[in-house]
Order: C-alpha cells, then structure tokens, then sequence
C-alpha cells in the first residue's frame, strides 16, 4: 500500500508562484513514474506533468515553460514548481504514483490551488 500526501497549495495571485510537494510512503518511489494532474471545478480531471524514475518529465501544453516537475528520491518526495500562474491554472492539484508492472496506480488526496487577484 502506498500514500501519498500533497502540500504546498494556496492562495497566489496572477504572475506569481508556488511549489508543490508531494511525499510518498513505501519503497516503491524509486521506480515508479509521478505524476501531477489537477481538476477545476465542474471539469475532468486533467494531466499536468509526469516524470519518470530514470528523470525523464514531460508536460501538457498548457503548463509548458512555467511549470516543473522534479523528484527526489532519497526523500519520496516529487514536486511541481509552478511560476507565471493564471487564473486558469486554479483547481485542486494531485499527485500520482504509478508502477504499471505490479497494477499500482496511486492518488493523493489534493491540494488547492487559487490564482486570483
């Protein structure tokens, strides 16, 4: 079994920043891909970014350039630095753990995220 528990959410207004952690249960970590997904009110839930356990990320184009998705490893702890945010980027942020070979496919519990001035 595997948790995960997110922080770093709040409140920021247009332009500015915050960073997101994520801290992982378990000895998994390591080898598994993280991801970072988000859910705005009334939407579906969306991908945002994935990096994988040989560090290799990619992005939607909608973050591209101002996010950046980040592990470490020693700590279990996978993070998303969001700088120039929008007021479209508000929605609860989540954070992933999945490691297709044994079925596993983890959700954190999320954490808020309003862009608002």
């Amino acid at each position: 079994q595997v948790q995960l528990v997110e922080s770093g959410g709040g409140l920021v207004q247009p332009g500015g920043s915050l960073r997101l952690a994520c801290v992982a249960s378990g000895r998994i970590f390591s080898i598994a891909t993280m991801g970072w997904y988000r859910q705005a009110p009334g939407k579906q839930r969306d991908w945002v970014a994935t990096i994988t356990s040989g560090g290799s990320a990619n992005y939607a184009d909608s973050v591209k350039g101002r996010f950046t998705i980040s592990r470490d490893n020693a700590k279990n702890t996978v993070y998303l630095q969001m700088n120039s945010l929008k007021p479209e980027d508000t929605a609860v942020y989540y954070c992933n753990l999945q490691f297709r070979r044994l079925g596993y496919d983890y959700w954190g519990q999320g954490t808020q995220v309003t862009v608002s001035s």
